[in-house]
């Protein structure tokens, strides 16, 4: 299970960062005035399953729902999550629809 402490926020390089062994999973994204625009899943092929992804997923929708701004996902990954977990649907921004 991952642990919410070692996800990292890079704000330098726009992207959300879990560090495992000496790989790096990251979610790169836009902060625009209330809203994140998550661009792109990026997880290493050798530790890439969808348990790992669904978890480090939700570590980032909780990070964010706590600074509580919008998501709009502009990854068909990142959107399919959402479809698939419909608690996170209210973080959607008012007209955006998946």
């Amino acid at each position: 299970m991952i642990n919410a402490a070692e996800l990292i926020d890079n704000d330098f390089l726009r992207q959300f960062e879990l560090k495992v062994d000496d790989r790096l999973a990251k979610i790169e994204y836009s902060l625009q005035e209330r809203k994140i625009f998550l661009t792109k899943l990026i997880i290493p092929e050798d530790i890439n399953s969808q348990k790992f992804e669904e978890d480090f997923l939700k570590l980032v929708f909780e990070n964010i729902q706590e600074r509580n701004i919008s998501v709009v996902p502009t990854s068909p990954k990142i959107a399919r999550f959402i479809r698939r977990h419909r608690e996170y649907k209210c973080m959607l921004p008012v007209g955006v629809r998946i």
